[in-house]
């Protein structure tokens, strides 16, 4: 009886690794991973980066990045400490991870051994009158101030991790991508005494929910600024148009009034003619 009841407790135990060992399994299934496509833009600025799901795209990234990171230096005098500024671009042979989710999404991007990281984090909301949008909801960049390619001489360098605070940026309708050409600045703040990072993007597409195609962008939102630009473009040809087509008006106007007025018999000035009428 003792040997029955033993069994059927091992026999449960089996049954329930076997149920994690499915669910373990059918996570990895679904792992994401990171593709970079950055090779297919002609553009030596811009990177692409993709996660795919189960062989399936389901966020996108394209742009170009600019970091502005201060950071302190010992003066020559030994004492004091001068704050200098260190600039440089995301390189598109950088490393992807990223997760993707219903309503929530990251992609993570690191490059020069982990000595960089920047996170992007989206999400999904409705806003008023049962608009979907998604938007993004949070940014981090870890910075080594040890790595002396971009950072000279450095005091007290080391990891350090600037983060933004209630961020809601680049706000785009569910199911489209965000397209800008215009500069994009974020300011995230520094765990290095609280130090202001630049964080600045350009030539943006970008898509985290939704994709319907495999690698394809879906109908692009484009943001204010390029929409005010492209006005302040085509307004003065609406104007000269608009001039242009005034001056033919008066022109034909004036040219019909002189037909008329040529057809028209002309009457004697002199009032005396008029008696022999």
């Amino acid at each position: 009886m003792g040997r029955l009841s033993f069994s059927t407790t091992e026999s449960a135990r089996l049954l329930l690794f076997t149920v994690f060992g499915v669910l373990a399994l059918s996570v990895v299934l679904a792992e994401q991973e990171g593709e970079n496509l950055s090779g297919l833009s002609n553009n030596p600025d811009k990177a692409i980066f993709a996660v795919r799901e189960n062989g399936t795209t389901c966020l996108m990234v394209e742009f170009a990045v600019k970091f502005l990171v201060p950071y302190d230096v010992l003066a020559l005098n030994g004492i004091d400490l001068i704050t200098e500024q260190a600039s440089f671009t995301l390189p598109r042979g950088a490393e992807i991870q990223g997760k993707c989710g219903s309503t929530e999404s990251e992609i993570h991007i690191s490059w020069k051994n982990n000595a960089y990281t920047i996170r992007i984090y989206f999400s999904k909301e409705f806003r008023e009158k049962g608009i979907e949008v998604w938007k993004i909801s949070k940014v981090q960049f870890v910075y080594d101030t040890s790595e002396t390619s971009h950072f000279i001489n450095a005091y007290n360098p080391g990891k350090h991790t600037a983060s933004t605070h209630r961020l809601s940026a680049l706000v785009t309708p569910a199911g489209r991508s965000f397209v800008c050409t215009a500069q994009q600045t974020l300011t995230l703040i520094s765990s290095d005494h609280q130090k202001g990072i630049t964080v600045s993007m350009y030539d943006i597409q970008i898509q985290p929910f939704d994709i319907a195609s495999d690698f394809m962008f879906s109908e692009p939102y484009k943001c204010i600024t390029d929409q005010r630009e492209r006005l302040e473009e085509t307004l003065p040809l609406v104007l000269g148009l608009i001039l242009a087509l005034i001056i033919v008006i008066t022109l034909t106007v004036y040219h019909f009034h002189l037909k008329l007025t040529a057809n028209q018999p002309q009457l004697p000035r002199d009032r005396s003619m008029y008696k022999n009428m």
